[in-house]
């Protein structure tokens, strides 16, 4: 499997000052203290002292009504895409919410569990032996927000 961060034409379309998901220009924050922004695109911590950007972001080329939207963090300055492998040092959390989603971008009933940090490479194997899951979405256990997907690979 495979952890992949944002494109980096999304990374960079933001860093230029394009709108995010709600039109809007990201908004920039001076100074990360090094934990708690997850940049997901280099799928890392923003390095402490660096600006980064808070912005809307919707991980689903379609829409439908479960095309969630939330805020995510990203390197103001330009950074590497991370992946494939599992970012250890971006899922700083206990836990996150991991969720199956179908070919046409819906929640596969069932698929979505809290699941401890270390147990989420194992979750997503689980996940990735039903044929109707397409792909998964790490997301944060306390506030939904997106962290990355991950394809089979």
């Amino acid at each position: 499997m495979r952890f992949c961060p944002i494109p980096s034409d999304t990374a960079q379309a933001w860093r230029d000052g394009f709108p995010d998901a709600y039109e809007l220009a990201p908004e920039r924050v001076e100074t990360s203290t090094g934990s708690g922004t997850p940049c997901r695109h280099c799928l890392d911590q923003v390095p402490a002292g660096q600006p980064y950007l808070i912005a809307a972001h919707r991980p689903f080329k379609g829409l439908n009504p479960y095309t969630e939207t939330g805020p995510i963090f990203l390197c103001a300055q330009d950074c590497v895409a991370g992946g494939p492998d599992f970012p250890k040092r971006f899922l700083a959390s206990e836990q996150y919410i991991v969720r199956g989603y179908s070919a046409d971008e819906r929640i596969v009933y069932g698929t979505g569990a809290v699941t401890p940090t270390g147990e989420i490479e194992d979750r997503c194997k689980e996940l990735f032996a039903r044929d109707e899951i397409a792909f998964i979405h790490i997301r944060s256990a306390s506030n939904n927000c997106f962290h990355c997907r991950v394809e089979r690979g």
